[in-house]
């Protein structure tokens, strides 16, 4: 009898237990949705800022514009961390190309930290190849001189896109080097694109030492179909000039970070962020303004509800993501001299569209902690939980610190219509998609700061 009042009265603690989680967060829901700044404060920062290259003036902007609006979430304390982060400038460019008999001038855009062409013109033939296999079959003799014309189509039969584009990357990253150790002048890449549209899309490169470092640009994939055609009917050339170099020294900038600080356990720190900087086309709003915004919403909210969290909670900008990852570092390097305490790193990287899953990158007994709330976001339309998510700003601190991770995983499907082109610009973001994901990390940070870990 003893023992059967004992499991009633669990069960009872743990079903006013569940009741008062589902209550908090819709608590959390209805101030986002109904109160959020973090739409408008993307509007500010895409439309009085644009896009943020680190080291550069734009960027600079963006510290002051994130410093002053993280303070307007009412954060306990805001500060500025220091990190020196490269500068690539991108400059002017051009691409002409051989097209049904007569040189025509092309959108492209250079790849981000490529080498260009001093200015000067390089006038050569293209020869495709469609992967690496193909391009590896090819002797010296056959590419020296020649601009390569990497055609590799990104896989539509990859559901989650971001599979697509782990696929298809590996010829933006090592696509230069590879064709400089067998001569070519430059190359020429599809661009690492899901749309049925025209727009080149930028983002890094990376050059072997050992090798020439030779111009790289991307075609968006309407031009792309139109090189093919040229390059199955004959041996196309192309006229590229690009001014684009990396400049000599780093730059000082600082990450932007805003804390609330804990009630009960204020040496226990969960991190939010997203990255400051972007690429220098379009305005960045997806990538990853909608992260910036987002994390500080967080902070918003919970001042706003007057919600008093056991851990201390940060709100990250991080500066440098795109080319470099400064900016992560230098936050895990601190945390690491400072001897904090982090349990929990989150980032949302992966733009403003609706919310579909939480992604988990630490032990299985923490991933299972977790998930006995998992039927608490079902209404918030979060039901995937079973990817391994995290991100490159907060990556340093699993492998510095052993901090697990998780990330925020919004729908895929559009992101890599507009990530790294001139279309990723506030208009393609939805208030309440990128509303939904504010309210989903509220949610998790909560759950953790109340529940822990351990």
């Amino acid at each position: 009898m003893k023992s059967r009042l004992l499991s009633l009265l669990a069960m009872a603690t743990m079903f006013t237990a569940s009741a008062q989680d589902s209550l908090m967060f819709r608590k959390i829901s209805d101030e986002i949705m109904l109160h959020a700044t973090c739409y408008d404060n993307l509007r500010v920062l895409c439309k009085t800022v644009g896009h943020r290259i680190s080291g550069s003036p734009a960027a600079a902007r963006a510290v002051e514009w994130a410093d002053k609006t993280m303070k307007e979430t009412g954060a306990d304390k805001v500060w500025l961390q220091p990190c020196d982060v490269p500068y690539w400038y991108r400059g002017k460019e051009s691409l002409y190309l051989m097209l049904d008999g007569k040189y025509v001038k092309v959108d492209a855009l250079s790849l981000g930290n490529s080498q260009g062409s001093n200015g000067k013109t390089l006038t050569a033939q293209v020869i495709m190849v469609h992967n690496f296999d193909e391009f590896n079959a090819l002797p010296e003799s056959a590419v020296r001189g020649k601009i390569v014309f990497f055609n590799y189509r990104w896989r539509q039969d990859f559901i989650f896109t971001f599979q697509g584009y782990g696929d298809a990357v590996r010829y933006r990253g090592a696509g230069p080097s590879m064709a400089a150790k067998k001569g070519a002048l430059a190359i020429i890449i599809r661009s690492m694109s899901t749309g049925e549209d025209d727009f080149p899309h930028t983002g890094g490169t990376h050059y072997n030492d050992s090798f020439a470092k030779i111009p790289a640009m991307a075609l968006g994939n309407k031009t792309a179909d139109k090189l093919e055609a040229a390059c199955k009917a004959g041996q196309p050339g192309a006229k590229m000039t690009t001014e684009c170099h990396m400049m000599p020294d780093l730059v000082r900038s600082y990450n932007v970070i805003g804390e609330i600080k804990g009630t009960e356990h204020p040496e226990r720190i969960i991190t939010l962020g997203g990255h400051l900087d972007s690429w220098d086309v379009g305005e960045g709003a997806n990538d990853d303004g909608a992260g910036v915004v987002q994390s500080m919403e967080v902070l918003r909210a919970f001042k706003a509800l007057g919600l008093r969290p056991k851990c201390t909670i940060r709100a990250v900008a991080f500066m440098n993501e795109e080319n470099g990852q400064k900016g992560g570092q230098a936050y895990a390097d601190s945390a690491r001299s400072k001897h904090e305490h982090h349990i929990l790193a989150i980032e949302t990287d992966a733009g403003g569209f609706s919310p579909r899953g939480l992604g988990f990158v630490m032990s299985q007994p923490q991933k299972d902690k977790i998930l006995k709330y998992k039927d608490l976001w079902i209404p918030y339309g979060i039901l995937d939980f079973s990817r391994d998510e995290g991100g490159s700003d907060i990556e340093p601190m699993k492998e510095k610190l052993g901090v697990p991770l998780a990330g925020l995983v919004p729908d895929s499907q559009r992101y890599f219509d507009v990530h790294h082109t001139n279309n990723d610009v506030f208009e393609n973001v939805n208030h309440r998609e990128l509303k939904l994901g504010a309210v989903a990390l509220a949610q998790l940070i909560w759950t953790v700061s109340e529940q822990g870990l351990d």
